[in-house]
């Protein structure tokens, strides 16, 4: 059940809990071409109430999630598991890790696409994981209770088994290891955004396979809050999950082509960042993207005057001190920094640092 918070800074404080009477929902994912997906995100996430879109742009393909509550008597008992977050071999992860680890040092592009295909192709044939009973999927819409359908995955919560089985992410095997960037554009702009991100594909067609291995583009909307850090308008919520080396000085494949549309994002589009799933670069100046911060900081000063709940890092993203940006050798290949000259990319490996493609004021790590 949602639980909706109220704070009254001006008075003691004092929290609110509201809940929700249980509901059922209706859930149906539509394949489409992402030809038109800039005009069409707006009115979609107007017309379902918890509608998102999955993008493969490399495929030129969207699939678009019609998900809407339905009365309570409506026949159905459907679950949600998604599949990359079930218990999964620990020996398959490694291969697959093995294999992308390969495809990225020998610049195996076509490996990383035929991956991506296979991937997603098995994802939405097994509609992600959705089943109409909890047990096998046999067509849509599925139709359940909002808290079988709000689920995720099981592997947190599986048998330990001596880890022969384990979460994809696991960090005591040798499973996934990636960076995530996660921002939110206007809804009021994200068109022009969903076109420059199209314009470099046609540059580079297979540029963006690597993040179709991790499912894609995940784009959920989101209203605008009252909050003082909250989201200050309709917006839709762009979550990019990609490989990312044990080693910091070892460049990605098509890693320029990524850093651009982080930089795109975040500082051409005015893009919000997720306070916890992103690198360095993308909170540089964040607090001045926030017209309540100051009457933030007085809440902050008032209820936690000795900063008992601050730390560097939330000083750091509030203004109140420098650091963001860490300048050294091959500091924009992890996102501590854009690239300025070409030691903050890797030059014996071939990685300079360059201008954009489509945003002419990006740096990025390019291979020359």
């Amino acid at each position: 059940m949602p639980i909706h918070e109220h704070i009254d800074v001006h008075r003691d404080p004092k929290v609110t809990l509201k809940l929700e009477p249980i509901f059922k929902r209706s859930i149906t994912y539509l394949a489409k071409s992402d030809s038109d997906l800039g005009e069409q995100v707006v009115s979609f996430g107007h017309e379902h109430e918890f509608a998102d879109i999955t993008w493969y742009p490399s495929q030129r393909k969207a699939i678009y999630r019609v998900d809407d509550r339905v009365p309570i008597n409506t026949p159905g008992n459907g679950l949600y598991e998604f599949i990359p977050f079930r218990p999964t071999p620990s020996l398959a992860l490694a291969v697959i890790r093995t294999t992308e680890d390969l495809d990225e040092s020998t610049r195996n592009a076509d490996g990383k696409c035929r991956v991506a295909k296979l991937t997603t192709d098995t994802l939405v044939a097994s509609a992600y994981g959705l089943t109409n009973n909890g047990i096998i999927f046999t067509g849509y819409p599925v139709i359940g209770f909002h808290n079988r359908l709000q689920s995720s995955g099981s592997c947190l919560d599986s048998h330990q088994d001596l880890k022969i089985t384990a979460c994809a992410w696991d960090s005591r095997i040798k499973g996934e290891f990636f960076h995530q960037t996660t921002f939110r554009v206007s809804l009021s702009i994200v068109k022009n955004f969903i076109e420059d991100i199209q314009k470099l594909v046609q540059l580079e067609p297979k540029a963006l396979c690597g993040i179709e291995q991790y499912n894609g583009i995940l784009m959920r909307y989101v209203t605008a809050s009252s909050a003082y850090l909250g989201n200050q308008d309709e917006a839709l919520d762009f979550d990019f999950t990609y490989y990312r080396s044990k080693d910091p000085m070892a460049p990605r494949l098509y890693e320029d082509i990524i850093e651009e549309i982080e930089q795109m994002g975040i500082f051409k589009y005015g893009g919000l960042p997720h306070w916890g799933k992103n690198r360095n670069l993308a909170f540089e100046g964040v607090f001045k993207k926030y017209k309540n911060v100051g009457k933030f900081l007085k809440v902050k000063e008032k209820f936690d005057s000795q900063g008992l709940f601050s730390s560097t890092w939330t000083d750091q993203m509030l203004g109140l001190k420098e650091g963001v940006t860490i300048l050294k050798n091959g500091c924009a290949l992890e996102g501590l920094c854009i690239c300025s000259q070409d030691s903050h990319c890797n030059p014996s490996k071939g990685y300079f640092c360059t201008q954009g493609k489509v945003y002419k004021e990006a740096r990025v790590c390019s291979h020359v």
